[in-house]
């Protein structure tokens, strides 16, 4: 156990104490039940947004369960990433293999539901059996004339991040194989958005008002002729940089497309990224729509924060999250709350975000990679924390200690992008924080023991 903590301490820092920067981008520590989720999760988490094809586990039935209705990935049109399939593996397959399962359920399935394409995820057990997943997705490709993509996905040692590798090489074999024909000059393809709550449409209805059009959706609300296609856009927009990074950087390297990393969560990087395409295409007229635009949306949702901010000021917030862009976003939008943060943290971080995030917190913030339970446990009760802002699995902490709650993780149904995603979050933040329960759930207090 020592060990184990002695290797976490090397990604646990605090904000002014001019220790060298943080230890992050590696494997979790054995046992130290990490945060994080596994390779197969960072896959579905990418793709399963494509809303025309059809998403085929390939594994144990528990895999497919993982993926049942957690998202709130919205389509404007098909409904196949809702349904959440599996060659259902059982001991049988292990023995003698599970190829024969994986070809008749992808027979079954194309015939039945005529999907654009079919992505089929190699799960931990196909990698122990050694099923040829590429070689049986060969075959029906060729069958139905359809793409038929292996997502090589097995865990193993890996980790998220390799999930999102895999998914933005499965993506690869999409891009360049459609026509680009009537793609316009002022055109752009949002990367590592994935439609939660319908937010992109708020960032495609921005584009619309400045005059730039969005070729693909890679991947919320996306579909696959759209994706065969997105290497004419004249650049990429990518939010969260974990996850389809490497994408842009591989289409950039093949197709020479440029690419920003930007946020849409809280005013200033919402407004510094609609400005920073206008900068792109220096187009004078769309620049001066922005600023209009800019100046509309800030004026009607400026009221609302400023009246949470009302109830909000002084109080205390902790942030762990998936992608560090959001952390970054979210002590911005928290500041603007009058609120401060105690600790930031998120899952997939890099050297650079984590610097930033570092100058960005005020002295004495805890900044964390790939933590677990425990740590954030202890962080929340030294930090006094009036708000936990994180995913499905620390909701449960929060309320253990009495402190109230945000959901910024994909199971949520309210949209927090864009301006309107502001005024969204205070709101939130401020019934939460402000809720008259916490009376009846002294914060940071030991259970009451029986004398």
């Amino acid at each position: 156990m020592t060990e184990v903590l002695a290797a976490r301490a090397r990604q646990v820092i605090r904000s002014g104490d001019g220790k060298a920067g943080i230890d992050c981008e590696k494997q979790s520590v054995a046992g130290s039940v990490s945060q994080r989720a596994c390779t197969f999760c960072g896959s579905r988490v990418v793709l399963y947004p494509i809303a025309d094809a059809v998403h085929l586990v390939h594994g144990p039935i528990g895999c497919a369960v993982y993926t049942w209705d957690i998202r709130g990935a919205l389509s404007s049109g098909p409904e196949l990433h809702r349904l959440s399939f599996s060659t259902d593996l059982r001991e049988r397959h292990v023995v003698f293999g599970g190829e024969r399962q994986l070809e008749d359920s992808l027979n079954e399935l194309i015939e039945r539901h005529h999907p654009a394409a079919a992505f089929v995820y190699a799960t931990c057990i196909v990698g122990v059996i050694g099923d040829d997943v590429s070689a049986i997705c060969r075959v029906v490709s060729a069958k139905y004339g359809i793409p038929v993509i292996p997502v090589q996905s097995e865990g193993f040692a890996g980790s998220k991040k390799q999930g999102y590798d895999a998914a933005c090489e499965a993506l690869m074999t999409l891009i360049g194989t459609g026509d680009t024909a009537g793609v316009g000059k002022h055109t752009v393809n949002l990367l590592g958005d994935f439609n939660l709550a319908g937010e992109i449409w708020i960032i495609t209805e921005y584009l619309r008002r400045m005059g730039v059009e969005v070729v693909a959706n890679l991947t919320g609300d996306g579909r696959v002729a759209d994706i065969q296609r997105a290497h004419g856009a004249a650049l990429n927009l990518v939010q969260c940089s974990g996850s389809t990074t490497k994408l842009a950087m591989q289409m950039q390297a093949k197709y020479g497309i440029p690419f920003k990393k930007v946020s849409y969560f809280g005013i200033d990087d919402m407004a510094g990224a609609l400005y920073a395409v206008a900068e792109h295409f220096k187009d004078p007229e769309m620049l001066a729509r922005t600023r209009e635009l800019v100046s509309e949306e800030i004026a009607e949702i400026l009221p609302v924060v400023e009246e949470c901010r009302r109830d909000l000021e002084g109080k205390r917030a902790a942030i762990y999250v998936g992608g560090a862009f959001k952390a970054i976003s979210l002590v911005k939008a928290l500041r603007l709350l009058g609120m401060t943060t105690v600790l930031a943290g998120s899952q997939t971080g890099t050297p650079e975000d984590y610097e930033y995030l570092t100058d960005l917190c005020d002295a004495g913030t805890v900044i964390v990679d790939d933590s677990n339970p425990a740590e954030l446990s202890a962080f929340l009760s030294e930090g006094k924390a009036d708000l936990f802002i994180g995913g499905v699995k620390e909701r449960p902490l929060a309320y253990k200690l009495g402190v109230a709650f945000c959901d910024h993780n994909h199971e949520r149904k309210l949209p927090l992008e864009g301006f309107i995603g502001m005024a969204n979050f205070a709101r939130e933040v401020r019934a939460s924080v402000c809720s008259p329960v916490w009376q009846f759930a002294p914060r940071h207090q030991p259970a009451i023991k029986e004398v």
